[in-house]
């Protein structure tokens, strides 16, 4: 018998929000309309103006308030993001404490990222001081996935709030009660305003976010969807970041760590039931340890199984459709000549899908061209990493990569297409508050993290204060020939040496 799919179920003006692993109703939500949303935004911007207000260490002092409510109820978030995403609790608790890191570094680093910075006036206008700061944009509207309900809306959101701006969110409709319970202990910590605002309800309330006037959408999801948002986006000329889907490759050379790179392997394919942008689904390597490499990946995944129980290394596929993309594409690169040596086509069931490795797959099937988003991976023979580089990069997504080599990591890394990469370690950047995050093609981009996010969700004011009157007037009807010929004579001296 097939279970009922455990999606939302629209019920009137509000929906329910089920677990992946039971069709349990965890929590009934309102559908917000366009003028709720509309609402939203309006009493957003208000409360915008109050919080710039607040200066950067004000600011800093509220997050660092907000992150220390969400650690001491770690326990009591990483269950609500179990109830609805069907994940195991460990890793509830790894998305959620990267996430307090974010918190954290945006709140401390945003004063010297975004305060005033004196540059350089040039020799032709040295009575000119200048200087560049970074404005708060005002409302930034924050559309979330459901695959990292914690760590992915709050690398948008952390940061726009450290730079001086009122968010309205709407997270997934999958994980409503993850939002609401973030929104909630912020604004425990930030009771005089709604400077961060909950919206829920489906495609149509992230439609109207994105046309209610905000100042900046940051949407995470398909490429699909980006695409969408960015076309509605344009019609107001609404600048957007958007983080969309990966197709991320793992380089394996002949002088790698084979075990740390069959650990990373198993890890980054198969952990949150391969719901990760930045997860493991295509891996290539050197001929010379290709055979030794798939036994190592194969061994190590063995014992990795789906469930709901406290012994399930991760939980079921969390939006029920995309069991039919992950078995679509294991039988599109079995039915082509490849091999699974671990799983297949009766490893995707009604809710789960078990772990599976696919070796001698074509370059031009679906299982490696396009993203799978469920726990499977295909391994390919590399005569040398010239060859894996140009195979990886032969691909519309450019998001994530690792390489594994112990003496040609950094060139190898530095030759991929990609926003970012880790070498000798899985998906490290990740974890760096530090390093922005981003990709390029159709995985997006703009950047979130780092002192590149900060900036992202901010407006750049450059001023130029003269200081005194110049000798020199060059922007005057009153100039003089003289003064012209002069001016020549300093450029040349300048810049016009060969």
């Amino acid at each position: 018998m097939t279970a009922v799919q455990p999606k939302p179920t629209t019920v009137g003006e509000t929906f329910d929000s089920l677990s992946p692993a039971t069709d349990e109703v965890v929590g009934t939500y309102p559908i917000h309309t366009a003028e709720d949303v509309k609402a939203a935004v309006e009493r957003a911007r208000v409360a915008a103006e109050w919080w710039a207000g607040l200066g950067f260490a004000g600011r800093a002092e509220r997050l660092k308030s907000w992150k220390g409510v969400l650690t001491r109820r770690l326990p009591q978030l990483c269950q609500v993001v179990r109830d609805e995403t069907g994940k195991p609790i460990a890793d509830a608790q790894l998305e959620s404490v990267l996430a307090i890191e974010h918190i954290a570094w945006a709140g401390k680093h945003a004063k010297k990222i975004l305060g005033k910075q004196k540059r350089s006036a040039g020799l032709l206008m040295s009575n000119q001081a200048a200087t560049v700061e970074y404005q708060p944009l005002g409302v930034v509207g924050v559309i979330g996935p459901w695959n990292y309900p914690v760590f992915t809306p709050l690398g948008s959101i952390a940061y726009a709030l450290a730079a001086g701006n009122a968010v309205v969110f709407k997270p997934s409709e999958y994980t409503p009660g993850v939002g609401k319970w973030l929104v909630d202990a912020f604004a425990e910590i930030v009771p005089e305003h709604p400077v961060l605002q909950l919206i829920t309800g489906f495609g149509e309330t992230g439609a109207a976010l994105v046309g209610a006037g905000v100042d900046k959408i940051a949407f995470t999801g398909s490429t699909a969807t980006g695409k969408r948002i960015m076309a509605a986006a344009a019609e107001t000329l609404t600048p957007v970041v958007i983080e969309a889907g990966g197709k991320d490759p793992v380089l394996v050379d002949a002088d790698a760590d084979l075990d740390a790179a069959a650990d990373a392997t198993v890890w980054g394919a198969f952990s949150n039931s391969g719901q990760t942008c930045i997860g493991v689904e295509r891996v290539y390597v050197h001929e010379k340890v290709h055979d030794e490499f798939v036994a190592k990946v194969v061994e190590k995944s063995k014992d990795v199984r789906a469930g709901s129980d406290e012994a399930a290394q991760y939980g079921p596929v969390t939006m029920p459709s995309q069991l039919g993309v992950i078995k679509r594409h294991i039988q599109d690169a079995l039915s082509r000549g490849g091999k699974a040596v671990l799983g297949g086509e009766d490893a995707v069931g009604d809710r789960y899908a078990q772990p599976t490795v696919l070796v001698d797959v074509p370059e031009d099937s679906e299982a490696v061209k396009e993203e799978t988003f469920g726990p499977t991976v295909t391994i390919a023979k590399v005569r040398d990493m010239d060859e894996a580089v140009e195979r990886a990069n032969n691909t519309k997504y450019g998001l994530g990569s690792t390489v594994f080599s112990k003496s040609r990591g950094v060139e190898l890394a530095e030759k991929l297409r990609t926003g970012m990469t880790a070498i000798n370690a899985p998906l490290s950047f990740a974890g760096i508050a530090s390093l922005p995050f981003g990709g390029v093609g159709d995985s997006g981009f703009g950047r979130i993290h780092g002192p590149e996010g900060l900036r992202e969700f901010a407006r750049t004011k450059a001023i130029a204060r003269q200081r005194f009157t110049a000798p020199l007037t060059l922007t005057s009807f009153s100039r003089k020939e003289s003064t012209d010929a002069l001016v020549a004579k300093l450029v040349t001296i300048l810049h016009g040496k060969r």
